[in-house]
Order: C-alpha cells, then structure tokens, then sequence
C-alpha cells in the first residue's frame, strides 16, 4: 500500500507541474495556414513562452499567438505597437514615419517580380485610428496577399495574446529559433 501511495503523490505532483507549466510558462502550438509563409509553414510546431506576458513588453516584429475567436487562435507579427502611426506606402512599412525593414518578407519579395506584397493603406484606412491606442498591437502575416490579420480583425488587444514564439520544434527538419 506504501508503494501505491508514493506511485499516486509522484504523478499528482508531475500533473500539477505540467498544469503550471502549460498554464503560466510554455504551451505547444500548431501553425494552421499559410498566413506567416515563408517565415512558418503549415503544420510547423512551435513552443509559445507565455512569460511575455508578464515580464516585459512585446516589440514590432515578434511573432505572436493570440485569441481571434473563442475557439480560434491566429500566430502573426507584431508590425506595431501603442503610440505607433503606420503606413504601407509603395511596399516599404513606415513606422512613425520611418521606414522599417522587412528582411523576413526578402524570400517572398524575390519570387514577386517586382510586385507589391502588400498594398497601399495608412491605419486610419483600416482602423480609424491613427495611432495604435494603448493596450493594442497591429499584426500582420507574413504572407501579406493571404493573411487574415489586423488589415480585416483590427487591434490585438494584450488580455488576446497568449504569448509569443519563436521556437520550431517539429518537424525535425525545421528545429531552431526563427531570426527576425
């Protein structure tokens, strides 16, 4: 009976630390879609830390989960973040004014012969703001002709998020950390 005892408070004890885990630290996720192409892949599975959550900030060009539906979760890239104005303007994101690099967007821009991934539009054009309000992010997909994102849904608000990623870990081929 002591062996029984001491088998049962060994799994109680690996449940709680798996429930702790996957409720605070880390939650497996899978990418469905082609939205965040070439950056991720349909299918990709990758590990989201939700510590972003509570320590720090998110930055422009994170890659993020959030809560889309109750019952849908999206991953896209953070483009800008409160108090930021945003332009697309000739296939070059201006942020505040400035124009920001894309490198993650450089395979896609090859295969397009010279057309635009993304089309002309200021956040007044799509939000009716002009700046990201506080608490909110403006997402994109990488994939910008296929990608249901802040273009069509609006701000992310942060209580959506469910944490950032940026770690593959199948399939195989793929495991690593995605640069920016």
């Amino acid at each position: 009976m002591k062996e029984v005892f001491s088998w049962l408070k060994a799994i109680v004890v690996a449940l709680v630390i798996a429930f702790v885990i996957r409720t605070f630290i880390f939650v497996p996720v899978i990418v469905e879609g082609e939205s965040m192409m070439p950056t991720l892949h349909n299918a990709d599975r990758m590990i989201v830390s939700k510590i972003s959550n509570y320590v720090g900030e998110l930055d422009r060009g994170d890659i993020v989960v959030f809560h889309a539906t109750e019952s849908k979760d999206y991953i896209k890239r953070v483009i800008a973040i409160p108090g930021d104005t945003l332009e697309y303007r000739d296939d070059v994101l201006y942020i505040n004014d400035e124009a920001v690099e894309e490198p993650y967007l450089d395979e896609f821009r090859a295969q397009m012969n010279g057309f635009p991934l993304t089309e002309n539009f200021t956040l007044e054009q799509v939000t009716g703001e002009s700046v990201v309000p506080e608490g909110s992010y403006f997402v994109m997909g990488d994939n910008r002709q296929n990608s249901k994102d802040s273009r069509e849904i609006g701000f992310v608000s942060k209580e959506e998020i469910v944490g950032k990623t940026n770690f593959i870990f199948w399939p195989l081929d793929d495991v690593g950390t995605i640069e920016d």
